[in-house]
């Protein structure tokens, strides 16, 4: 793992949940930790919405220039966000915007996101519908690549049907990341699913006999009633 890691992929594919889970899991190994919501196109699921429950666990989290309030979804980015990239005593989850428009703000920041420094993951879920095949998928993930201009690291899995998940969506992901990852020479560095199934999803793992697949459970902070029975 490095300093800082960008997080970027489909619009709805579930990178801000990730990176709340993330973040907040570093926070446990690393005394300053922070999170940078430059989502400035989607409205809705954003880091910024949970400031107040990361900054209650010492996590420091950063948005647009005009602080969390009636401007919120202008299309600014703060300059401060530039402080935990420059410090380097701190870890740095980047949660970027969806597809690559979204990743395209990342270039403002490019200079930090060097190669000895920087990772980028780009988080799949083969439950929408422009990334639920290859040739979309694949394509999704060169865009975001070459948007920013940064070598994406690594691939996430978070294939999920938000409150009707079941273990075979996460292994439906699990197989579309696998050719991704033939295809483009990208390892799966994750594969997510909500913690309540995590014993059925390593029955499944195990069922197919699958001995390369790092299961990655979360809480869900951004939408908590996913699995409420």
């Amino acid at each position: 793992m490095k300093r800082i890691m960008l997080i970027t992929g489909h619009y709805g594919s579930g990178k801000t949940e990730f990176s709340i889970n993330r973040i907040i899991d570093l926070k446990k190994q690393y005394k300053k930790t922070a999170i940078l919501d430059m989502d400035i196109a989607n409205p809705y699921f954003r880091s910024r919405e949970r400031q107040q429950l990361l900054e209650e666990m010492g996590i420091s989290v950063y948005f647009n220039s005009f602080g969390y309030d009636i401007t919120e979804d202008l299309p600014a980015i703060s300059a401060s966000m530039k402080a935990p990239l420059e410090n380097k005593e701190y870890v740095t989850i980047v949660d970027a915007g969806g597809n690559d428009s979204g990743a395209m703000i990342l270039n403002q920041f490019k200079k930090y996101f060097t190669a000895e420094e920087c990772e980028q993951l780009c988080v799949i879920n083969a439950n929408r519908p422009e990334t639920d095949n290859l040739h979309g998928a694949l394509e999704h993930t060169v865009r975001i690549q070459a948007e920013t201009g940064i070598r994406i690291d690594g691939l996430i899995n978070n294939t999920h049907m938000l409150r009707e998940t079941e273990p075979t969506d996460i292994m439906k992901g699990y197989y579309l990341c696998k050719e991704i990852s033939k295809q483009l020479e990208i390892p799966i560095v994750f594969n997510v699913c909500h913690e309540s199934l995590t014993e059925a999803l390593k029955d499944a793992v195990r069922a197919e006999h699958i001995h390369d697949m790092t299961i990655y459970p979360i809480k869900l902070y951004m939408r908590p009633t996913w699995l409420d029975r």
